[in-house]
Order: structure tokens, then sequence, then C-alpha cells
């Protein structure tokens, strides 16, 4: 599943345990939650009831059992999850609600994404300006959704970096990456036309602004 998701462009980590899941959450921040109602040492549904009490955790969640019955679907679904795949279920069905789940959080459900010129489609991973279309590696066109989908917030560098690697990010020496990432973006847009709408916060971060705002 996550070599699929992975090559989908998502960004996965794995936490085979309540406890592990407990510890990795209150780290790092995730756009969606996969959740497996089985684990070794707990329930997943009491996992989500600690998920739910917090109210700093925004995650969308979807709900993934052997199970069919009626009955955890629904405690699932009242707990507040977003979703619910009953195994054994196409990773193409898994993809599409992620998608799903993501836009509906982050951009009202539409399945294209507009920010005056640039237009993004979030199926073909395609980013046009002004319907002239810009070639983007696949870390600045995330780089890119993630700012959209967070404008007018300060994003420090760290937590951009932990949003184009995961947890691959502790092995990093220093968060320089960004920076080349985030001039690489800038100039690309630039060449097509595009305002910039990338303001440097001095000694945070970065901040996705509409000028007009």
């Amino acid at each position: 599943m996550m070599a699929y998701l992975q090559k989908e462009g998502h960004i996965c980590e794995l936490c085979e345990s309540v406890s592990s899941a407990n510890q990795r959450l209150g780290v790092f921040d995730y756009d969606i939650i996969l959740l497996d109602i089985m684990l070794p040492d707990g329930s997943g549904l009491h996992l989500l009831r600690q998920i739910k009490k917090d109210p700093n955790n925004k995650a969308g969640l979807i709900i993934i059992s052997a199970k069919n019955a009626l009955e955890d679907k629904i405690e699932g679904l009242d707990l507040g999850a977003d979703d619910y795949l009953t195994k054994p279920f196409h990773l193409s069905e898994l993809n599409a609600r992620l998608k799903s789940i993501y836009r509906r959080r982050h951009f009202e459900g539409n399945q294209v994404i507009v920010f005056n010129e640039l237009t993004i489609d979030p199926e073909m991973q395609e980013v046009m300006v002004n319907e002239e279309q810009v070639i983007l590696t696949k870390k600045e066109y995330e780089l890119l959704v993630f700012f959209i989908a967070n404008k007018n917030r300060v994003l420090t560098k760290q937590a951009i970096a932990e949003h184009l690697w995961g947890d691959h990010v502790d092995y990093l020496d220093s968060f320089d990456f960004v920076y080349q990432h985030i001039k690489n973006l800038r100039k690309k847009l630039a060449a097509a036309g595009s305002e910039d709408y990338l303001q440097n916060v001095y000694g945070t971060g970065y901040k996705f602004k509409n000028l007009a705002s």
C-alpha cells in the first residue's frame, strides 16, 4: 500500500501500533490518517477518540478494517471519521478517497484549484499560469499546493521540510534544500507570468499571500 501511495505522490509514514501512532501524532501534523481498527496493542477506534479530543489535530481520517460490521462503521463515523473502507479494497479507490478528503478540507472540494492566474489540476498534477503550462518537479508541485492550502499562514522551514520529506527530515543536516526548492518554484512561476505571492518572514519561514489582501 505504501509503495503505491508514494508512487501516486503521497508522503507516507507507517505506525504498526497505537503506542507508536501516539508518539508520531505528538510530534508531526498529518493531512490524512488511515486508521486500522485492529491493532496489536489496542483498538483503532480508541485511538480515533484520542485524536478527536485534540483540538489542534485537523487531519482527515479514513478507517480501514477487515471487519464489515455495520456497528464498527457507524461508531467510527459517529466519532468523526471522514470515510470508511472495508478490506479488501482497490488501491485506486483509496487514492481517490484520499484526494477527495484533501480537496474537501483544503479547497472546498473543487476538482481544480484556482488562485488568481494560477490553475492547478490535482488529478493530472499540472500547473497553469494564464493557460500556459508550467513544468514543475514533484517537490516543487507539492510545495506550491502546500502553500496555497495554507495561504496567509506563516510556514516555518521545518514545517515545509516535514511536509516534503515526512519522517525522513530527521536525517537531514539542514533545511537549506527548502530555500532552493522555493527559489526554483518562484523562478518558474515568474517566467510564466505569475505574480510573486511568496513572502519571506524573517527568522521564521514563508507566507503565501494574495497581494490584494
